[in-house]
C-alpha cells in the first residue's frame, strides 16, 4: 500500500515543472520516502498548485479544519508545500520537485539526501532537466558585455531585474550545497541565488535566506559573474527568482553539457563572436566557458562552436584583448519570455506536451 501511494505521488510530481520521472532503480522513491510520511503524501495528493486556505481544503476533503491546518503547517515546516501568508490569511499549495521540494531543503539538506539526489540526476533526471531547460531558466549576458553595443531590453539585464524586483532575498545555491555534501564542491560563491516577491518571503519565513537591497544584490551578482557563474533568471519577463550557476554543480548547466547542441536547448538571445585578428591565443576564454563552446583552431586562435554557445558573456568579460563580443541572434531566432510565472508554467507545460 505504501509503495502505491508513493508511486502516485511520483506520477503527480512528474506533471509539474521539469517533471519527476521514474527510473529503473527506483531511486526517486527513496527520495520521496526520505521527505514524506504516508500521511504527508495523502495530504499532498489532495492539493493542487492553486493556493487554498486550510478551511477550504478541509471542506473539500471532509476533515476537521484544525487537523488540516496543523498538518499543512507541519508540511510547510518540512518544505513540502508552498505557503503564502497575508495578515491573518494563510494559503497552501502543492509544489514541484524543482523548483520546490529540493530547493526548500536548503537549510537542512543532509549528506544522505545529497547523495540520493546526485544518483537520481545521473540516472534519469538530467534528461528531464535538459529537455525543459529553456522553459525553466534562461541565460542573460554579463551586463558589461553588451550594454555598449546596443539597447538591451530590461528582461535581458540582470541588474535591471534586481532593481525592479521589490523584495529581494538572497539564499545559498542548493546545487553547490548538494555537491559540497558529497565532496564535489567547486569552490565558487555559495550565497548567490535570488528569490523575489512571495517566493522571497517564503524563504525569509523559513529562515532559508535574508532580505537585501538592490545595491547589495547587484554587488553579489557582480561577484558571482566575476567568479565565472552564469546568470539565469526564471523564464519570465518578471521572474520569481534568479540563479548564478556553474556547470560543475548546477543541475541545468551540467545536464545541458551532456547535450551535443546546448544552444538549441536554452532560452538565450545572444552568441559570442571572436575577432581572430585581435586574439592573442591566451586561452583565457577556454577556462571561463561553462559549455565547452570554445576551442583553439589550427592557427591557435579561439573559435566559437555556435551549437554549444549559450550567450552568457563570461568569455567576453574575461578576454584581455577584448577580442570577443556578444551579438544578438538574428531577429527570427530571438524570443521574448512569458510575462510572468503563470505564463512560464504554461510555456513549460506546452514544451513537455502536458498542456
Amino acid at each position: 500500500m505504501a509503495d502505491d501511494i508513493f508511486r502516485e505521488l511520483q506520477k503527480r510530481l512528474d506533471g509539474y515543472s521539469l517533471g519527476f520521472p521514474a527510473t529503473d532503480s527506483g531511486i526517486e522513491m527513496e527520495i520521496l520516502k526520505e521527505l514524506f510520511t504516508e500521511e504527508d503524501v495523502g495530504m499532498f495528493l489532495n492539493l493542487s498548485q492553486k493556493l487554498e486556505t486550510p478551511e477550504d481544503v478541509a471542506r473539500r476533503i471532509g476533515r476537521p479544519s484544525d487537523e488540516v491546518a496543523a498538518q499543512l503547517s507541519s508540511m510547510y515546516k518540512k518544505g513540502l508545500v508552498f505557503r503564502l501568508k497575508k495578515g491573518n490569511m494563510v494559503k497552501y499549495g502543492a509544489i514541484p520537485f524543482v523548483h520546490g521540494l529540493f530547493e526548500f531543503q536548503i537549510a537542512n539538506l543532509s549528506r544522505r539526501m545529497a547523495g540520493l539526489v546526485e544518483k537520481y540526476i545521473q540516472e534519469g533526471f538530467h534528461n528531464a532537466i535538459s529537455s525543459g531547460a529553456a522553459a525553466f531558466l534562461r541565460t542573460v549576458p554579463v551586463q558589461r558585455t553588451i550594454e555598449v553595443l546596443h539597447n538591451v531590453a530590461a528582461y535581458e539585464d540582470a541588474s535591471e531585474i534586481l532593481r525592479k524586483a521589490g523584495k529581494i532575498v538572497v539564499t545559498d545555491c542548493i546545487c553547490r550545497k548538494q555537491k559540497l555534501l558529497i565532496d564535489q564542491g567547486c569552490g565558487k560563491p555559495l550565497e548567490a541565488c535570488f528569490m523575489f516577491g512571495s517566493m522571497g518571503q517564503y524563504y525569509v519565513d523559513k529562515g532559508m535566506g535574508r532580505e537585501i537591497g538592490a545595491d547589495e544584490a547587484i554587488r553579489i551578482l557582480t561577484e558571482a559573474q566575476e567568479a565565472g557563474l552564469v546568470t539565469q533568471p526564471a523564464t519570465a519577463v518578471n521572474p520569481g527568482g534568479m540563479c548564478n550557476c556553474c556547470s560543475d554543480c548546477c543541475g541545468v548547466l551540467s545536464s545541458l553539457n551532456r547535450h551535443p547542441k546546448p544552444a538549441e536547448m536554452v532560452f538565450s538571445n545572444y552568441f559570442a563572436v571572436v575577432d581572430q585578428d585581435e586574439c592573442s591565443s591566451c586561452e583565457t576564454c577556454l577556462e571561463r566557458c561553462q559549455m565547452e563552446a570554445i576551442r583553439m583552431n589550427e592557427d591557435e586562435l579561439a573559435e566559437i562552436n555556435l551549437d554549444r554557445c549559450i550567450g552568457c558573456g563570461l568569455c567576453v568579460a574575461a578576454c584581455p584583448e577584448e577580442a570577443i563580443q556578444l551579438t544578438p541572434k538574428p531577429e527570427a531566432l530571438r524570443r521574448t519570455p512569458p510575462a510572468n510565472a503563470a505564463g512560464q508554467m504554461a510555456f513549460m507545460a506546452e514544451r513537455r506536451g502536458i498542456a
